[in-house]
């Protein structure tokens, strides 16, 4: 998710038509100018080389979502039932519109990862590897990163852990509760929220990630370090 405004001013988004490496190209009505979904970055037109501003989001249920935040609008597009035109495509093999860009056989094609890049360096977290450890204490990029997990509905966040002059490491995960071994505070694994403890009250800063097919994130980013499969 991004924001629409850039430099003030406030701009119109619409789908293209276009795929980079099979991910989704957008434009925008003012300049029509190209972006790239995954990257949320124009490589096209009169702004080239902006780049969008990341508001973080977080998938959930319906009715998880309205015990949080109660008094949610929600978007009625006028659609009824459950049925999904793309059931087949994600139960078969095959590679987005164009195939792949790059071989790499370390992940199932259609593996979903939770992606990160931090000051040039990318890496992937397959969810086959955080179904059995959905919280993960990292580094990228130099950044110490945590990656919080909800195996039920197949939603991943990334934080920053650094509060201040200090890096925390986080346990737990059971009902995505976590705990900081440094002073013992009890976080929302889901917002990065410190609900209990010396740290109460203490929000961490939110990473970009982004849920995608191992073929859609290695196409972009061919040099990611795999989480949990390489040495």
């Amino acid at each position: 998710m991004y924001s629409r405004e850039i430099d003030g001013k406030e701009y119109d988004f619409g789908v293209s038509g276009k795929l980079i490496m099979n991910v989704l190209v957008m434009y925008d009505r003012q300049t029509k100018s190209l972006w790239s979904q995954l990257l949320g970055k124009a490589v096209q037109g009169p702004l080239k080389g902006t780049e969008l501003e990341f508001l973080p989001s977080f998938q959930t249920t319906w009715a998880d979502w309205k015990a949080r935040y109660p008094d949610t609008l929600a978007l009625d597009i006028g659609f009824g039932g459950t049925f999904d035109p793309y059931e087949s495509y994600y139960r078969s093999g095959a590679t987005g519109v164009i195939g792949e860009t790059i071989i790499d056989d370390r992940l199932y094609v259609k593996e979903f990862v939770i992606g990160v890049e931090q000051n040039g360096e990318p890496a992937a977290y397959p969810f086959s590897v955080l179904n059995d450890q959905p919280v993960v204490n990292d580094i990228v990029g130099g950044v110490p990163v945590l990656v919080v997990f909800d195996k039920e509905f197949g939603s991943g966040v990334v934080f920053n852990r650094e509060l201040g002059d200090q890096v925390l490491t986080f346990s737990g995960g059971a009902d995505l509760v976590l705990t900081d071994d440094e002073t013992g505070s009890t976080w929302d694994g889901l917002t990065g929220t410190a609900t209990s403890g010396p740290l109460a009250g203490e929000i961490l800063e939110r990473v970009k990630s982004t849920r995608s097919f191992w073929f859609g994130w290695k196409d972009f980013y061919p040099d990611t370090r795999l989480y949990g499969i390489d040495p």
